[in-house]
């Protein structure tokens, strides 16, 4: 992976439950960390994470999405679609957030981050 050949680490944090994070990363053959946020106490302490309305529930299981399955009972929050890379130094070199989940961060502009970090570590 590109990010690993720039000298840095990928982690997933998700709001499943470990076993169903586990599933989802062995589905996925990914080659990364995935860290449980377990109650979304993590990203809402961060402004990252919405309640699903009990409205929109039937709607979600209608396609094959049990949140609470996942999540764990009572358990409703989804995160927001997040990137953030961080510097050696603990500080925030880049951020990318998007209500849509389907809008993620381009990988080849993480990539450019990081390489830019690395010269200005190095």
């Amino acid at each position: 992976m590109a990010c690993m050949a720039a000298g840095a680490t990928l982690v997933a944090i998700t709001p499943e439950l470990p076993d169903a994070s586990l599933s989802t990363s062995e589905k996925n053959e990914l080659e990364f960390e995935v860290l449980t946020d377990a109650n979304s106490d993590y990203s809402r302490e961060i402004g990252l994470v919405f309640t699903l309305p009990a409205r929109l529930r039937p709607i979600y299981e209608t396609f094959g999405i049990n949140v609470e399955a996942h999540n764990g009972d009572g358990q409703f929050d989804l995160p927001l679609a997040a990137t953030f890379i961080v510097d050696v130094d603990g500080s925030i070199a880049s951020a990318f957030v998007n209500a849509d989940y389907t809008v993620r961060a381009e990988p080849s502009d993480v990539v450019e981050v990081l390489r830019s970090l690395v010269k200005q570590n190095a």
